[in-house]
């Protein structure tokens, strides 16, 4: 997790930062937990993270 926030004017000037450093989008993650009476909405930034696993898999998978 790259930011959990409820500020959704601290989620936006991140996501500029990423897109001013030319950061892949597809690789970003945007969660949005809704709030209720008890709790406020929270904005989570994840970037994504390839399971090393799964690509030794792939790896293996021509043999």
């Amino acid at each position: 997790m790259i930011l959990e926030t409820r500020d959704e004017a601290e989620l936006r000037a991140q996501l500029c930062r990423f897109r001013e450093a030319r950061v892949d989008a597809s690789m970003l993650r945007i969660d949005t937990l809704c709030g209720r009476l008890a709790l406020p909405t929270t904005y989570r930034l994840s970037r994504f993270v390839a399971d090393p696993a799964c690509d030794s898999d792939h790896s293996h998978s021509d043999r």
